[in-house]
Parts: structure tokens; sequence; C-alpha cells
């Protein structure tokens, strides 16, 4: 599957999503995609993040992403969201990315894309699931391909069992809750195989 363009696209201010987007690059990779995880831009005000010395030391380690342009978007085959929720929604940060996209969906250069999403919150109910589907909202608009994991595999229920897309719970400390690493590679996989079919299937 050496032929499928991956954009692992996300948004972390402590690390969380950074770490997901990290195994969803390496499940995509088990299946020969070419995959990349790009970040969207910092909107935050340099004194908030200077205030919390966890913030500021995950911007220091992620400071060589890349950060994410149109141009990835138009030339992948799948794109592989990781965001944490704000009040159950997508986060500014990702949001002010979507919203420059208007060009690509115009011009329907988004449209039959693979897409997938995955979310984390500090508490089991704290608006994962709302978030992703929010973020699937944009994805419904541009044409694209909602790939969802559903129960398509056991570790579902081994991760929390989000069918919507994986989702954790990260303490205060800044520890996930539940083991979630093997449900982001199977939807990471999925993604990618959905991705091929599509593929086929255009040709």
């Amino acid at each position: 599957m050496s032929n499928i363009n991956v954009a692992i696209v996300y948004y972390s201010s402590t690390g969380t999503n950074y770490q997901l987007a990290q195994w969803a690059k390496e499940g995509a990779q088990e299946l020969g995609a070419a995959a990349k995880v790009l970040k969207v831009p910092e909107l935050a005000p340099e004194a908030a993040i200077e205030q919390n010395p966890a913030w500021k030391a995950h911007m220091e380690e992620t400071k060589d992403v890349p950060e994410v342009t149109l141009d990835d978007l138009e030339n992948a085959d799948a794109i592989i969201f990781s965001v944490p929720t704000r009040f159950g929604n997508v986060p500014g940060q990702m949001k002010q990315f979507l919203d420059t996209t208007g060009g690509l969906w115009f011009n329907g250069k988004l449209a039959n894309k693979a897409v997938s999403a995955m979310s984390s919150a500090s508490n089991a109910h704290g608006g994962q699931e709302a978030t992703i589907l929010a973020l699937y909202n944009t994805m419904y608009h541009w044409g694209a391909i909602v790939v969802a994991p559903g129960y398509t595999d056991p570790v579902a229920f081994e991760s929390g069992g989000n069918p919507y897309g994986t989702s954790v719970t990260v303490s205060q400390d800044g520890k996930m809750q539940e083991d979630v690493e093997k449900a982001v590679k199977h939807q990471a996989r999925r993604t990618v195989e959905v991705a091929q079919w599509i593929q086929h299937g255009t040709k």
C-alpha cells in the first residue's frame, strides 16, 4: 500500500494528541503507507504558554514538527485528525486551520478522501465523542468518506469502546488512563485500507 499518502494532522498543548498521532503514523506505516505527522499552528498567546510548564515543554519538544499546509491535505489520500476536546468541540487552533480549506472544498479537492479522527479529555465523559462528531461535520461538507473504527476489532472494547474514533482520558498529571495504542493503530490501518478501496474504485 505504498501508494497511499496519509496526513496525520493534530493539535496538542501538552502532548497527548501528539502521541496519538505518532501511534497513528506507526499503524499506517505497518501497511506500507507513506505517513507524516503535521501540527496546526498554535494560536495561544505566549504568556499563556509560559505559565504552563508542560505546555511550554511540549512546544519545545515539537518545534521541528512541520505545520500542516493546504497542499498536505490536497496530496493526501487519507487524513487522520487528533485533537483534544474544548467544551465538547474542536480546539480553536484546529478550527482556524479547517476554516482555510474553503478553496480546496470549492474545487472538489477534498472529496472522496478517507478521513478519521481521535480525541482526548481530562475525564471519561469530557466531550471526546462530541468533539469527534463536531470535527466530522466539516468532513461531510468536504464530501470526504468518514472512516469510523466502529467495533471492527475487539481492541475497541479494551480502549474504552468509542465507535466514532479512539479517545482517551488524561489525568491531571498528564497520564493516559486507558491503553489506546492498539486501538489507534487499528484505526489508522482501517483508514489506510478504506483509502485504498476508494483509490481502486475511482480508477
